[in-house]
Order: C-alpha cells, then sequence, then structure tokens
C-alpha cells in the first residue's frame, strides 16, 4: 500500500464554504526555502533555560506578528509569565499553570471515530476572523517530490499528489505558550484531523527554520484530544528543556529513520538532519496510515533533539529534529482528566495544569500514573512494533 498520510478509505471530506481571505493581499506571506533552515542550534548554559539569541527570519515573523495579535487583543486572555516549576525526579516534568486556558478555551468537538469526516458545519479555520491570521507560509518553487508505490486499492490518491502548498498560520486564541500557533495547510480543502505528507513535512521544516530549540510542533489526532476536526498542527515556544529532547533511542529500521524511545512513555522516534526529509516524512506517513487503518488514536511531537543513540551530556549543538509518536488510547466523548489532559504536551513532558490545587501538590509519579491510563497495554505496542518494523524493511 502506498503511503498517503492520510488519503485512506472510510474517511470523507466535505468542502467547506471558499475560504476567501486567504486571496486578501493584507495577509502576510512568509516565503522560504531550504537556505533558511538553520542547521545546528544550542540551549545557552544557564540551566535548563533557553536564552533568546539570534532570532531567524522565521521566529521575527511568527514572535513579532503574535506579540502584535496579543496587543490587539485578539485572544481569550492576555498571557503574561506562566508559573512554572520543575517536578523532582529523572523525568524532569515542566509544569505550568495555565488557569484561564481551562476555563476559556472552546469547547471541544464531539468526535466519535478516528476516521470522522470533515464537517463544514461546524467550527473549523475557514470561519475564523482574517485577523487571526499571522502569516500564510509557503514555500518557493515546492513540490513534494515523495513516491509510493502504485496503490492496490484505487479509492486512495497517491502520494505523489499532496502538493507541498501553503499554509495559514494562525493564532490559538486559548494560548498555552508564548507563540502558540496553528498550522492549518490548505484550509479551504476542508481536511479532516489524519496527518498528511504536506502537513508533516511543513511542521518538520517549521522547526529547521527556527533558531531556537524552544520552537516545538505537534499533533493530535481525532480520539487523542483533537478538539477540531480540521487539519491542524500546533506551534509553540517553551523556554525549557524536554528529556525527550536527550532521551537514548534504540534502532528499529535506522536506515528509514526509525528508532524506539524506550524511556517512559514508550513511543517510536524518527530523526532527520533535513538532507532527505522526502524519506523521513514516507516513513513516518507510513506509520501514522497504518495506526488511522486500525483506528490506533495517536500524537505527535516535533522539537530539535540529539542524534539517536546515548546522547552525550550536556548536549552539545543539535543539527537534528526528533519526531515521536505515541500511539495512544482512544478519548472520544467529554472524558477530562481534573489536573491536565494527555495530549502532545503532556507525552512529552510539558504539563499545562488548569489549577492551582495540582500544580502545587503533583508528583512524578501522579504524573505517570495519569499518562499510564492512555497508553497502550505493552503487549500491544510491542506487536505493532513488530509490524512497523516489517513494514518499514519491505518499502
Amino acid at each position: 500500500m502506498a503511503a498517503s498520510c492520510g488519503s485512506l478509505i472510510g474517511i470523507q471530506t466535505q468542502g467547506p464554504e471558499s475560504f476567501n481571505s486567504v486571496e486578501k493581499p493584507h495577509i502576510n506571506r512568509f516565503l522560504y526555502n531550504d537556505r533558511d533552515f538553520v542547521r545546528c542550534v544550542r540551549w545557552l548554559d544557564s540551566g535548563d533555560k533557553c536564552h533568546i539569541q539570534a532570532l531567524s527570519k522565521f521566529d521575527t515573523t511568527l514572535r513579532f506578528g503574535w506579540k502584535e495579535k496579543m496587543d490587539q487583543g485578539l485572544f481569550r486572555y492576555y498571557l503574561g509569565d506562566l508559573p512554572t516549576w520543575i517536578l523532582p525526579g529523572p523525568h524532569q516534568y515542566v509544569a505550568q499553570l495555565n488557569i484561564l486556558r481551562g476555563k476559556e478555551r472552546r469547547k471541544p468537538q464531539e468526535i466519535l471515530s478516528i476516521r470522522q469526516g470533515f464537517d463544514a458545519k461546524q467550527f473549523n479555520f475557514n470561519k475564523i476572523h482574517p485577523s487571526e491570521i499571522i502569516f500564510e507560509m509557503r514555500k518557493e518553487n515546492a513540490v513534494d517530490a515523495i513516491v509510493g508505490k502504485p496503490s492496490a486499492q484505487p479509492q486512495q490518491c497517491p502520494v505523489a499528489a499532496e502538493a507541498h502548498g501553503r499554509a495559514l498560520v494562525v493564532i490559538n486564541v486559548s494560548p498555552l505558550e508564548m507563540g502558540h500557533c496553528l498550522i492549518v495547510p490548505e484550509p479551504s480543502s476542508g481536511l479532516p484531523q489524519v496527518l498528511s505528507a504536506a502537513a508533516l513535512r511543513t511542521g518538520i521544516e517549521s522547526v529547521f527554520l527556527s533558531a531556537l530549540p524552544a520552537f516545538r510542533v505537534g499533533f493530535n489526532s481525532l480520539g487523542a484530544f483533537a478538539s477540531v476536526n480540521h487539519l491542524h498542527l500546533h506551534g509553540y515556544y517553551l523556554n525549557h528543556k524536554l528529556r525527550i529532547e536527550s532521551a537514548r533511542t534504540e534502532p528499529l529500521v535506522p536506515q528509514k529513520g526509525f528508532h524506539l524511545l524506550p524511556d517512559f512513555p514508550t513511543g517510536f522516534l524518527f530523526y532527520t538532519e533535513g538532507r532527505d526529509l522526502q524519506t523521513i516524512v514516507h516513513s513516518i506517513c507510513r506509520l501514522t496510515d497504518s495506526l488511522v487503518e486500525r483506528n490506533i488514536a495517536h500524537n505527535l511531537f516535533l522539537t530539535r533533539g540529539c542524534p539517536p543513540g546515548d546522547c552525550p551530556a550536556p548536549g552539545p549543538t543539535w543539527p537534528g529534529v526528533r519526531v515521536v509518536v505515541w500511539p495512544r488510547i482512544s478519548c472520544f466523548g467529554a472524558k477530562e482528566e481534573a489536573a491536565f489532559n494527555v495530549a502532545l504536551c503532556e507525552l512529552a513532558g510539558h504539563l499545562p495544569f488548569k489549577n492551582t490545587e495540582d500544580f502545587e501538590t503533583i508528583t512524578e509519579d501522579d504524573v505517570k500514573r495519569i499518562i499510564q491510563k492512555y497508553l497502550l497495554p505493552e503487549k500491544e505496542f510491542l506487536k505493532l512494533q513488530l509490524e512497523f518494523i516489517k513494514m518499514l524493511k519491505e518499502f
């Protein structure tokens, strides 16, 4: 089966009304190419803090535009410095208190299936006010060159048809952290929240465009606390290191960039230094497509990190990006933890809390207990691991 990263049988799309605002000339356009990638970044030595270094063109455009929107009062609340502390223990969880996000964020849509189709009548990013758009990003002269094997199932779209086109970068009106934005590929296409090759590649390239290791990108599938069924990724700056960036890995199919992240919470890890993105995107797409076919929810987290293996400490400059994929138990309906929901941030080690009591009293063991409830049983994870090794070796 060709890896289409989202073009699967049973996923129906319903085209929305035309997103006319993307044609208006006042929208800022951010054009980039491979020469804009920052090949090495590093955390400056001062505890775990990231001191602002020389900003890239991407950082300047995103941070200035985001701050401007905040000053204009376009968010649901003003985001100042959040109370933050590092939980004692080897995992070094970054705990933050963000009460207003818990109170003011938009009510999540009702999600019943990981393959749920796009519904233009529900809230989607074609309905936002144009003032919420920070910029439109597009890679110059870019067409995704990923080529898959011919599909045996004609209802599927071949990977080669995945255009690496434009994406809107819009504010998340209920921000988690500084610069919290949503990357929305081709919004007028009405794509459901199923990862596409173009979206994944834009996400990886966004991390390479930043000069700051503090910039991260993530994806929640349906059933993994995605709150809007319209294809999007999250991007934001977190001014603290995360353990997954330097945690040791074990090789699974290293020639395809596929590794195991054995430490809790166990996940699959891909690594790239950006020189052959089509291979890594193809590998990740095959895995996430397979998860959707199996109706398994999943979260992805994209961050700068050290190469696979045992990372030296303290870490040197980081030339590459780690992409971690966590298959997990699906969560449908209005189920919510009192302390925090388990989505892309929490699995990566960033814990936004909704209330002061949990924020001040929680321990590392408490966090692991909450997260464990959403992880696949060990036997099921190991079965997936063996199947994915076989799958990636065969293409």
